[in-house]
């Protein structure tokens, strides 16, 4: 406001004091006189000042008049001048344009067109860094994968864009299935950018799937640390990698070793049912016997399986069928309604020849969710009691066509696989196994929950009224009684 007020008054005072310079100019007696050879101009001192103004004005013509005639001869010599500037100026907002309906292109789906856009926008701009992502992302949707490559490996010149150019090629090897140059790339990719959370499980996928379990240690340790991972989360899958690479070392021969990080994943997680088998199997065959009850005991309170009773059964291998069902006990009370703790009870009892008593122990199972397991277990019962064959082959006709209940069955695609491993054979993902029922027409077997036992006391005078495949089976044809828990045992991995 202050300083408004002060240029209007400088405006009045200087129209002011040229009103009063003209008034004395005009008021004013004699003149200027300017000879030039013959000619002679006499000026009066009004006529000087108006031909001192038109002088001034013809030198600040002559002035502007060479700068131009420089500026001229600059551009013409590829300086940097205003004429110049305002072509660069014209040339980036036609550049920008270009760039902008490359965007658009590129949104709507339209591949070609962004690719044209794009040609034109470098042209304009002569900014590959810029222009070049454009292009990239264009060639790929319009199918042009030779020129998708070649854009991508101009981006690996720029510092700025040389994760994008990596990240790019790394995602055409995957697809083109060259597992190995894609795990470098993605490697390469990592180290640019260790917080981008699409590479880091992009390189834990593939390095899960090539057994590196090592390196997916270190690579989950980034997710945890950039905080891209919750903390719940990395000790389940660190739990898991652990366990994966305790197999691999026992399949080594490294045991000492696979034993810590059997013993590492089980501490990690607890209810993660591999890792509490391997581990309480370590601890047995060290006679910790106290260590391994409370890991299964652990496992077991979290989710109920065969596999952990099982390697229950495996602490006594030697107590008698009656000493079992009271070991037993503790795991029996946890989940009593559980169908898994009821079939678990139903063998015990029908390893000491107690068939009534398992009869009960499976209580109305066989109405609620009768599994093949629970059909082929009440086939036992009743060959136990006595019953006539074609009541037994009832429940064996039934247990074929039944469900076959909880298997370990993938999150992801629904894939169901015999044993638990840590990468999904039919999808790759990783950590995706749970132990549930699968979708209705999955039938696949798990080793883990093999029919057992087949028939208790199978009369030799129909042998073909029961499958005998197995070892068990046969045992049970010469009339022998069949632990139902070792012979799991034996089946599973």
């Amino acid at each position: 406001m202050l300083w408004s007020l002060t240029k209007v008054i400088l405006f009045v005072a200087l129209i002011a004091a040229l009103a009063l310079g003209a008034g004395y100019l005009l008021e004013a007696d004699g003149g200027i006189r300017v000879s030039a050879g013959t000619v002679e101009l006499n000026l009066r001192p009004f006529q000087t000042a108006v031909a001192l103004a038109l002088l001034m004005l013809a030198i600040w013509l002559l002035l502007k008049l060479g700068s131009l005639a420089v500026a001229t001869v600059r551009f013409l010599n590829g300086d940097e001048t205003a004429i110049s500037r305002w072509f660069d100026r014209n040339r980036e907002r036609k550049g920008y344009q270009a760039l902008a309906d490359g965007l658009v292109a590129l949104a709507s789906g339209d591949g070609r067109e962004a690719m044209g856009k794009a040609a034109r926008a470098e042209r304009f701009l002569r900014k590959p860094e810029l222009t070049d992502l454009i292009a990239a992302q264009a060639a790929e949707l319009a199918g042009d994968k030779s020129k998708a490559e070649t854009v991508y490996k101009r981006l690996l010149g720029h510092d700025s864009t040389r994760f994008v150019g990596v990240r790019g090629i790394m995602k055409q090897r995957l697809a083109d299935g060259d597992l190995e140059t894609a795990t470098k790339l993605a490697e390469k990719a990592f180290a640019l950018k260790p917080r981008h959370e699409e590479t880091q499980d992009i390189l834990l996928k593939l390095q899960a799937k090539d057994s590196d379990w090592k390196g997916a240690r270190r690579t989950l340790g980034a997710k945890l640390s950039t905080g891209t991972l919750p903390r719940d989360v990395f000790r389940r899958r660190d739990a898991v990698l652990a366990l994966s690479e305790s197999k691999a070392l026992l399949s080594d021969g490294s045991s000492v070793e696979a034993e810590t990080y059997a013993i590492e994943a089980n501490r990690l997680s607890p209810d993660l049912i591999p890792a509490a088998v391997l581990a309480a199997r370590c601890h047995i065959e060290h006679r910790r016997k106290r260590h391994a009850t409370r890991v299964l005991k652990k496992a077991w309170q979290a989710q109920p399986h065969p596999d952990l009773a099982a390697v229950f059964a495996e602490i006594e291998a030697d107590e008698t069928p009656e000493q079992r069902i009271k070991r037993f006990g503790p795991l029996i009370k946890m989940h009593p309604d559980d169908p898994e703790t009821k079939m678990l009870l139903a063998e015990l009892h029908i390893a000491a020849e107690d068939f009534p008593a398992a009869r009960r122990a499976l209580g109305d199972l066989m109405e609620e969710t009768p599994t093949a397991r629970a059909l082929t277990i009440m086939a036992a019962v009743e060959r136990g009691e006595g019953a006539e064959d074609k009541v037994v082959r009832g429940w064996l006709a039934r247990a074929v066509t039944a469900s076959r209940g909880p298997q370990w069955v993938c999150g992801n695609c629904r894939n169901v696989h015999a044993a638990w491993i840590p990468v999904c054979k039919s999808c790759g993902a990783f950590d995706t196994l749970a132990w549930t029922v699968p979708e209705e027409g999955e039938v696949a077997m798990p080793e883990s929950t093999g029919m057992l036992p087949l028939i208790v006391g199978l009369p030799e005078a129909e042998p073909e009224s029961v499958d005998l495949s197995d070892e068990n089976s046969q045992e049970e044809a010469d009339g022998e009684t069949v632990d139902p828990l070792n012979a799991d045992r034996e089946a599973s991995p």
